[in-house]
C-alpha cells in the first residue's frame, strides 16, 4: 500500500478529507435550517423570541392575527399584481429580444450581450434617485404599473442572457421547416420556438418572480400610498418602536408571504424537470 509523505496510507487519507467535507456541509445545512425551523417554531408561539425553543402551547393566533385585509390579503394582492405583471412583461420582452440575438450573427451581437450583462450588474441604488425624478415628471410616481414597470427594466437583462442560451439550443432546422410551409418569423417564434424551450421559460419566470417578490428598496421607493404597497414593504408592520418587534406575526406573516413562492415552484416544477427533448424532432 502507497503511503503520504508524512507516512499515512492514501485511503485513510481521502477517507479523512471526506469526513471532513462530509462535516462542513453539514455545519451549512444547519446554518440553512435553523433560520427555517425557528420560522416554523416561532409561528407557532404567542411568546416567540429570536430563541429557537418549542411552544409551550402550540397556537394559530399569529395567523389569524395577521390574516386581515390591511396586514396581508390586500398586500398580497398588491404584490401578485405587480409582481406578476412585470413577470410576463419581463419575459416576453427578454424572448422577443433574444430572438436576434441567437439566431442572426452580427458583428455588435457580443458587445452587445457584454452591455446587458454589464446593466444587470448594477445596483438599484445607484439609478434610483434619477429614476424617482423620472416618475415624478412623468406622473408614474405612486402607481403600480409604473412600479412594475420599472421592476419588469431592471430584470430584463439577466432575462435576455437567460433566454438567448436557451434559445440557443432549439434547432434552427425545425424553423426552416416552419418557414418552408409558409410560416413567418412571428408565427415561428410563437408556435416553434417558444413551446420547445418551456422549461428554459419557466426558469426565466421563476428567476424573475422570485426576484421581484422579495424586492424591498423599488416598491419603497415608488409607492406611497399605504393600500398600493406590496407586503415586501407591508412587513414594517411588525416592527414596532423602541426595538419592539411582534416575532410571532412575524414569522407567521412570512411563512404566508413564503407561499406563493412555494406554489409557483409546485406548479412548474415539472417542466422544471422536463428538461429539453428535441432529439427526435430533428430525425429524417
Amino acid at each position: 500500500m502507497r503511503s503520504g509523505r508524512r507516512g499515512w496510507p492514501l485511503p485513510r487519507r481521502a477517507g479523512r478529507r471526506r469526513l471532513a467535507a462530509d462535516a462542513a456541509l453539514a455545519v451549512v445545512a444547519v446554518a440553512f435550517a435553523v433560520p427555517l425551523v425557528w420560522l416554523v417554531l416561532a409561528s407557532l408561539d404567542d411568546r416567540a423570541t429570536l430563541r429557537v425553543r418549542l411552544p409551550a402551547a402550540p397556537t394559530l393566533h399569529n395567523f389569524s392575527a395577521v390574516l386581515t385585509d390591511e396586514i396581508t390579503f390586500t398586500p398580497m394582492l398588491n404584490s401578485l399584481l405587480i409582481c406578476g405583471g412585470a413577470t410576463l412583461l419581463t419575459v416576453g420582452c427578454a424572448a422577443l429580444a433574444a430572438y436576434p440575438l441567437s439566431r442572426f450573427r452580427s458583428r455588435f451581437a457580443r458587445p452587445f450581450l457584454l452591455t446587458v450583462l454589464f446593466s444587470a450588474c448594477l445596483p438599484v441604488t445607484a439609478v434610483m434617485v434619477p429614476v424617482y425624478a423620472l416618475f415624478v415628471r412623468v406622473d408614474l410616481i405612486d402607481t403600480r404599473y409604473g412600479t412594475a414597470l420599472f421592476l419588469a427594466a431592471a430584470q430584463l437583462p439577466f432575462a435576455i442572457w437567460l433566454t438567448k442560451n436557451f434559445m440557443d439550443g432549439v434547432p434552427t432546422v425545425l424553423e426552416e421547416a416552419a418557414w418552408t410551409d409558409g410560416a413567418s418569423w412571428w408565427q415561428t417564434l410563437l408556435r416553434v420556438i417558444l413551446p420547445l424551450m418551456g422549461p428554459g421559460l419557466s426558469v426565466v419566470a421563476v428567476y424573475t418572480f422570485i426576484m421581484m417578490w422579495g424586492n424591498f428598496f423599488v416598491p419603497f421607493m415608488l409607492l406611497l400610498s399605504p393600500e398600493q404597497l406590496p407586503a415586501s414593504v407591508s412587513i414594517f408592520t411588525f416592527f414596532g418602536n423602541y426595538g419592539a418587534v411582534a416575532f410571532g406575526e412575524l414569522a407567521a406573516f412570512s411563512i404566508l408571504y413564503s407561499t406563493p413562492v412555494v406554489l409557483l415552484y409546485i406548479l412548474i416544477s415539472r417542466r422544471l424537470g422536463g428538461g429539453f427533448t428535441l432529439g427526435g424532432a430533428v430525425k429524417g
